[in-house]
């Protein structure tokens, strides 16, 4: 049987992204906020993001707390021990990106030198 890990977001960076070199690797990570409404009422959910290399370089020259992203990626869990005790972390890899709402929105793509297709944001379901 066929497997899919894809995820597809749209939110706001909720806080500058920590940027570090690997040697010949960079990686960045921040958290991601997607708000939705249910009933009326707010809802927000928090993701952990991870991105590398040359995605990585575009996040630390233009991305920031609060701009609006639409990201692609794959759900990754990791584990560690941590003093005797097991510990578990799910990120979203990241290996697309969008920057939305900005008159110089830039558009970046590990894998593929062709522009990311965002959703419209009228056409989200929240």
């Amino acid at each position: 049987m066929a497997s899919l890990n894809k995820v597809q977001l749209i939110g706001r960076v909720g806080k500058d992204p920590e940027i570090k070199n690997l040697g010949e690797s960079k990686v960045a990570k921040f958290s991601l906020a997607i708000s939705e409404k249910y009933k009326g009422e707010q809802k927000t959910e928090w993701q952990n993001i991870v991105i590398w290399n040359k995605l990585a370089d575009v996040v630390q020259r233009f991305v920031k707390k609060g701009d609006l992203l639409y990201l692609e990626g794959k759900i990754q869990t990791r584990s560690w021990d941590q003093d005797g005790v097991k510990r578990y972390s799910t990120e979203i890899v990241v290996y697309s990106m969008q920057m939305l709402g900005s008159k110089s929105s830039h558009v970046a793509e590990e894998h593929h030198n062709t522009e990311a297709s965002a959703p419209a944001l009228d056409d989200l379901p929240f």
